[in-house]
Order: structure tokens, then C-alpha cells, then sequence
């Protein structure tokens, strides 16, 4: 059982609508989550919360899965810190799926063992209506066979330079990657990948070059040239955040 103080730890499940936002990180230029999320534990605890994220998407970016912390100035059942929380949130694309009372120990960020996220592109001629801002819309005909074969050379413990923002503040490129998967769903294309952390920008990185190797205009093998050229201009251009979803945050 959690072992609780006098100030208990709450442990959220978030899923969001990144559109309309800079970002999870509170800022100065304009609303994002975080803030949103904060001003609705102020309104439930009549003070100041700081929230703690696994991982701060970037404007536009969606979650199913964002899990943050924070430690309560009082106890109160989770389900009601659930529930009033969404009270507060309604008028916000921000959901609360779970509270749950945790370890003092546990950190969203620092606890996570690993993270996921789904890339959703639109590939149809007729650009979207009902999932606008919520997929990348790429008409041309992709080959999502020849994207997962190029996808594959990316997997394992990698200096990715290649796929990571110049303006990253990671001390090392080193990464491992669990999975990078490439499916068509229908008029869809899903980009599936998983580690323990992420380079910032890496995965849009990625899709965008993937996105290079479904048109024609690479070959699967050339993913393996820019990932060993460690050269962020041997990749191809970053995409567009509209079809990124964080998914699941992992603990052991």
C-alpha cells in the first residue's frame, strides 16, 4: 500500500487536445495544459499546486496517455480529485482519466521506465474534416511497407543527431529505441515507437523522414546513411506536431 504523509502524492492520467495550446510547459505566450491543470487544483484546494509531467509535449502535440504528479495540501478521496477536477476543466479539451494516491517516492518523470507515442498521418486525397489538427495530411500515396522497412534501422541503442532538434538540451544523442512500427489503418497511416526517453523532436524527426522513404524519394536503406551521417541536415524535415499522441507512460 502507498505509504501516505501529510500532504499526499496524486499520481493523473491526462488526455488532451494539444491544438489550442503552447505546449505542457506553463509559459508566457499564450495557455498551455499545465496552467490549465494547475488553475483547476487551485480552485479544488484554494491554493497554489505545482504540477510535475512525465514529459512536456511540444504546441500541438496531443496525449491519450500524459501521466503528472503533484503532492495535495490536504487528503481527499481520488475519485473526487478526479471528478473535480474535470468540474474545473470543462471548459478546457483536457480530461482527467485517473487520480491515484501514490508512494512519496514516485516521480512522473523521474519514475517512468518508458513512453510511447502514436503518430497518426492522413494519407487520402480529400484532406480531413472531423480529425482536422488531430492528423498529418499527406495526399500522396504513401508505401507503409517501405516505411517500416526503413523504420527497423533506426531500432536499438543509437547516436541519434540525425533526428534530434538542434536547440535540444539532452547532454547526450545516445538513445535506445524499443519500437518503431509503420502500418496502414485504413486511409492511415500509423507510426507506433517506444523507449525510455526521447531526444526533443526525435520522433517527429523520424515520421518526417519515414514520410521521405513512403513517397519514393528514399530508399528504406538510406534511414541507415542519415542515422550514421549524425548530422541533424541528413535527415528529413520535422513534421508537423497535428498527429502526434502521447500514449502511455510506463513504471515498473
Amino acid at each position: 500500500m502507498p505509504r501516505y504523509k501529510l500532504t499526499p502524492r496524486y499520481k493523473l492520467t491526462i488526455e488532451y487536445d494539444g491544438s489550442g495550446f503552447v505546449g505542457w510547459q506553463r509559459q508566457n505566450n499564450g495557455p498551455s495544459v499545465q496552467a490549465v491543470v494547475e488553475e483547476a487544483l487551485a480552485h479544488l484546494y484554494r491554493e497554489d499546486v505545482t504540477l510535475f509531467a512525465a514529459g512536456r509535449t511540444d504546441a500541438g502535440v496531443h496525449a491519450t496517455g500524459q501521466v503528472a504528479h503533484f503532492d495535495a495540501p490536504r487528503f481527499y478521496e481520488a475519485d473526487k480529485v478526479r471528478d473535480a477536477l474535470n468540474y474545473h476543466l470543462k471548459a478546457f479539451p483536457v480530461s482527467i482519466l485517473a487520480a491515484e494516491l501514490v508512494d512519496d517516492d514516485f516521480h512522473a518523470r523521474f519514475s517512468a521506465t518508458g513512453r510511447a507515442y502514436l503518430f497518426r498521418i492522413s494519407n487520402r486525397k480529400t484532406p480531413p474534416a472531423l480529425d482536422q489538427n488531430r492528423v498529418w495530411w499527406v495526399p500522396v500515396v504513401l508505401d507503409a511497407e517501405a516505411m517500416h522497412e526503413g523504420a527497423q534501422y533506426l531500432i536499438g541503442h543509437h547516436d541519434f543527431t540525425t533526428f534530434r532538434a538542434t536547440e535540444c538540451q539532452a547532454k547526450s544523442p545516445m538513445k535506445t529505441l524499443d519500437q518503431l512500427d509503420v502500418a496502414r489503418v485504413g486511409d492511415e497511416i500509423h507510426i507506433t515507437t517506444a523507449a525510455r526517453s526521447f531526444l526533443h523532436h526525435q520522433v517527429r524527426n523520424m515520421v518526417g523522414t519515414l514520410k521521405l522513404v513512403g513517397m519514393g524519394s528514399w530508399k528504406p536503406a538510406d534511414v541507415k546513411t542519415a542515422l550514421d551521417a549524425k548530422s541533424r541536415a541528413a535527415g528529413g524535415p520535422t513534421c508537423p506536431p497535428d498527429g502526434l499522441y502521447l500514449t502511455t507512460v510506463r513504471y515498473n
